[in-house]
Formats: structure tokens, C-alpha cells, sequence
């Protein structure tokens, strides 16, 4: 039965509602307060069953619309979404993860756009024609549908980066099956009304933890597979897909650098950098989480970039405040072993680097700025998710360059300068799938985000990110049939004359 969205009844999305799951619930639990805010429980293999039959059936008739009829059914979803206030999705997510209610608004606030840029994307790009490679041949390309395509998503974005992934799957003509993070499933479901607007089945939202996914990606009636998570679990993910010949998108993190020149103003890039290392309390795949600065302005940079955050305001994610908690106990431990460890090999504390008196309670650590690191230390080899900016000073251009590409992964960089050879330079020699140049963190819906070496395979955004999605199919139409010259019997002219000698073999 169908019933409103509770976040005290464990509940999974399916069919256009909500519907109760009958396993044990487990507590989901405030990151800043430690209270019980809702309760979740992971479906069983008959109602994941469920899920899937409903998506099947669903998708056999979305594949059958025309483009611009799913065009049009996405654009009502993002109305949907424009039109609806956004506090009650947003008050949850910072009550189930801590983040701040500002970015969880902000971060709705660019959802509509992914889904009516694929809308439309789809809706043009049905197909191509090539160049004919013989006389009175029609030959072109056409895109289908792949199928069903699990969606397995992060805590930290939890609602753009699905709708990255999820727009361009339903575009494409596949119905989908969400499966959140434990730690953002609530506002996960909640947000499920918007997906109304769509015919019934076609997408579906299943708490769970890693059994769900392993039963997702390993089921018969999946696809495709967009995992968005941690470099270990990545390439689980995609060992499981390469194993069935499932196509998969995976964004594996990243340990991006930042490189500030000494032409770049000291006021803007020290702001700029501590957005990029601090945003999230730097629980984001593309922080900031090394930072090489010119030897020239490097005590200056440093002076400024403490003071941008000694000013941040820690505390609840629904009060007035910039930092909030990090997500788990266990997640606060690492950055506080990787401060740590780093201090006693030489480092040293700028400012933060502990547990705020003022809120005791909660998983809080204070914005830290380190100085003094070197290369080797585990904070500059290990994506440190935390509120931690690690600065190491560099002599100039080439070495910056060099340190910032000494990594196993590579999912953004960016740098600070005013000089168009840096910038330059920085875009061809950073080994990294995306770069900014004194701009940190920005996406385009209609350019690609992923990286490379470990950070991942495949793209999201862009039309790589839809190309994920479909499968193409060549097709060559004659219309008129003939005999071709090519075809049997070979004329004798082309055998092989030998070479005169009889009893040639």
C-alpha cells in the first residue's frame, strides 16, 4: 500500500510511492547532535525482485516514446522540482549528514537544469549520418536504450550527482534504480515525489548497503551501472560489471591539488582556496587536499588563507554556519591519525587541527591549515575527506607541476596565476580529467566530469555522460537491391596467377 513519506517508517520508492519494508529498521542518527532522526532497513531479495519488475515493465514502454515525448515528460520533472520549496529535503539532509542547509539549498537549486539539458540533448542527438562508402547507400547510427541502470551514490552530493547520472539514463530510455547512500537515503526518498511526474515504475529508490548493490549489479534484469564512492569499492564495482559485460561509469575520488603562482593575487586565491579545501567540511571528491604555493608568497598565502579559516562558523548544519560535522565518528578518526601524523613527521599547525570545545557533542573538527608538508607524508598521498588544508612550498612552475601529477589519482586540479603561460600550461600538463584556473570546483551540465588514472571510468555531464547510457546500432540501407562487385563468385582475374612453374602448390 501506498503511503505518505515517513522518515520514521523504513520505507523503499517503487511504482510511484512509498511503501514499507519489512526488515529490521536500524536508527539513523544526526552527525551533529548524535539524536535519531529517522529509520531505515535494506529491502529483501523478493521486494528487490519486486523493484526490478516494475522497472522492466516500465521501460519497455519509455523506450517505445519518442524523443521529444520523453523530452517533455523530463521538463515536468524539472518544474516539479523548481516549483517545490525545497526546506523540508533540505532541513533533512543536514539533519541525516551534517551538511549545511545553504548548500543543501543550493544544491537542489541545480537539479532542474541537468534534467532539461538531457531533455533536450536526447531529443537532438537521436542519431547520425555518415559519409556513404558506396554509390546509393544510406548509412547512419541510431541509439537505443540499454535497459535498467543502478544508480549507486555518495553521502555528500547525494541529490545533484544522482541527477547527473539519472537524467541521462531516463533520457536515454532507460528506467533506473537508485540506491543512496546510508547516510543521505531520507532525503534520498523524500525528494522520490518529484519522480511522479514520470510514468509509474520507471524509477525507483532502495535504501541499502553493500548487499543491495552487489544484488543490483550482479541481477540479470540490470544493465548499466553508475557508482560514484571510494577508490577500493570502485574498482569492486567495476571487476563486477567487466565479470557480466555491464557497461559502468565510475567517479573513484580524488586527492586533487591546488597550485598557487606567485602572480596570482594573495586575497582571491587564499579565499579560493579555502572554499575548495574547506566546502563540505572537504567531504567532496574534488577537494582541495594539496596545495603547493610559490616560495615567493608563501608565508603571505598562508597568513591570509588562516585567517579565511579562523573566520568559518562551525556548528549544526541548520544554524548559521559554514562548517559542519563531518558524517561518521569513524571519518572525523582518519583526519585527526592523518593531522596527527603529519605534525609529528615535521608539519606544522597553522591553526584548527582539533575537536571544537564549543560543540563537544557531534563529529566536529576545526578548519586546519598545515605548513610545512612534504610530498611523502600519508596526508598528500591518502583523499583525507576532511576540513584540512596541507600546503607545501614549492621553488617554482615545473616542480608545482611535477608534485601536483606524483599521484595515483587524478580527478581535478586546479591553480591560481595571472599568467597565460601557467594557466596554459596547467590545462596540458595537469594529468587530471578536469582543470580550473582560478576557479575551483565549477560543473557545465554539458561538459564532462570524471578523472583519470584510479579517479574512475567513463563520464557523467556532457554528451559522454548520455553516451554512457545508450548503445548504438549501424545501419546500411540500399534502396534498391543490386549486385554488388564485391559479392561471390570472385571474378578468376583476381586469383593468384602462381609463378609459372607446374606442380606450384
Amino acid at each position: 500500500m501506498t503511503l505518505p513519506f515517513d522518515v520514521l517508517r523504513p520505507t523503499h520508492f517503487v511504482n510511484n510511492g512509498w511503501h514499507v519494508l519489512s526488515g529490521p529498521a536500524r536508527d539513523v542518527i544526526d552527525p551533529a547532535t548524535l539524536k535519531v532522526v529517522g529509520k531505515i532497513t535494506d529491502p529483501s531479495a523478493c521486494e528487490l525482485d519486486r523493484v526490478l519488475e516494475f522497472a522492466t515493465a516500465a521501460q519497455s514502454g519509455w523506450a517505445k516514446l519518442d524523443a521529444k515525448s520523453r523530452a517533455n515528460y523530463l521538463h515536468k520533472l524539472a518544474d516539479s522540482i523548481e516549483t517545490a520549496n525545497p526546506k523540508n529535503v533540505a532541513a533533512l539532509m543536514s539533519r541525516e549528514m551534517g551538511k549545511p542547509y545553504a548548500e543543501a539549498v543550493g544544491e537542489m537549486a541545480n537539479i532542474p537544469s541537468v534534467f532539461r539539458y538531457y531533455a533536450e540533448l536526447a531529443r537532438h542527438d537521436g542519431g547520425q549520418v555518415g559519409g556513404t562508402t558506396q554509390a546509393g547507400s544510406f548509412q547512419y547510427q541510431r541509439y537505443f536504450p540499454y535497459g535498467v541502470s543502478v544508480h549507486i551514490l555518495p553521502f555528500n552530493f547525494p541529490l545533484l550527482l544522482m541527477a547527473w547520472t539519472v537524467a541521462a539514463s531516463l533520457a536515454a530510455g532507460n528506467a533506473v534504480v537508485i540506491k543512496p547512500a546510508e547516510a543521505a537515503t531520507l532525503s534520498t526518498l523524500a525528494f522520490m515525489q518529484h519522480f511522479r511526474a514520470l510514468p509509474a515504475g520507471l524509477v525507483a529508490c532502495v535504501p541499502g548497503g553493500a548487499l543491495v548493490a552487489q544484488s543490483l549489479i550482479a541481477s540479470d534484469q540490470t544493465h548499466a551501472v553508475a557508482f560514484t564512492g571510494s577508490v577500493a569499492i570502485g574498482g569492486q564495482v567495476a571487476q563486477a560489471c567487466a565479470g557480466r559485460y555491464k557497461p559502468c561509469v565510475i567517479e573513484a575520488g580524488g586527492n586533487d591539488p591546488l597550485i598557487v603562482m606567485d602572480s596570482a593575487p594573495i586575497d582571491i586565491a587564499a579565499t579560493g582556496t579555502a572554499t575548495a579545501a574547506f566546502h563540505l567540511s572537504g567531504q567532496i571528491c574534488t577537494s582541495a587536499e594539496r596545495i603547493f604555493v610559490h616560495e615567493n608568497i608563501h608565508d603571505a598565502f598562508v597568513k591570509e588563507l588562516v585567517a579565511q579559516a579562523r573566520a568559518l562558523r562551525i556548528g549544526n548544519g541548520l544554524a548559521a554556519t559554514e562548517i559542519g560535522p563531518l558524517v561518521s565518528e569513524a571519518a572525523r578518526m582518519k583526519v585527526i591519525k592523518l593531522v596527527e601524523d603529519a605534525i609529528a613527521g615535521g608539519a606544522k599547525l597553522e591553526c584548527g587541527g582539533h575537536i571544537p570545545p564549543e560543540h563537544p557533542i557531534g563529529w566536529f573538527f576545526e578548519p586546519t591549515v598545515l605548513s610545512g608538508v612534504t610530498p611523502d607524508m600519508a596526508i598528500m598521498n591518502t583523499e583525507v575527506f576532511g576540513p584540512v588544508a596541507p600546503i607545501c612550498k614549492v621553488r617554482n612552475f615545473d616542480e608545482a607541476i611535477n608534485l601536483a601529477n606524483r599521484s595515483r589519482l587524478g580527478l581535478g586540479a586546479s591553480i591560481f596565476t595571472t599568467r597565460l603561460d601557467e594557466a596554459m600550461g596547467a590545462v596540458e600538463r595537469l594529468e587530471a580529467g578536469m582543470v580550473w584556473v582560478n576557479n575551483p570546483l565549477i560543473d557545465n551540465d554539458a561538459l564532462s566530469f570524471g578523472g583519470w588514472k584510479q579517479s574512475g571510468l567513463g563520464r557523467a555531464l556532457g554528451r559522454l555522460g548520455l553516451d554512457a547510457f545508450r548503445r548504438s546500432k549501424m545501419a546500411v540501407v540500399d534502396s534498391v537491391p543490386e549486385l554488388q562487385s564485391w559479392w561471390y563468385p570472385y571474378p578468376e582475374k583476381v586469383f593468384y596467377p602462381g609463378d609459372g612453374n607446374s606442380g606450384d602448390s
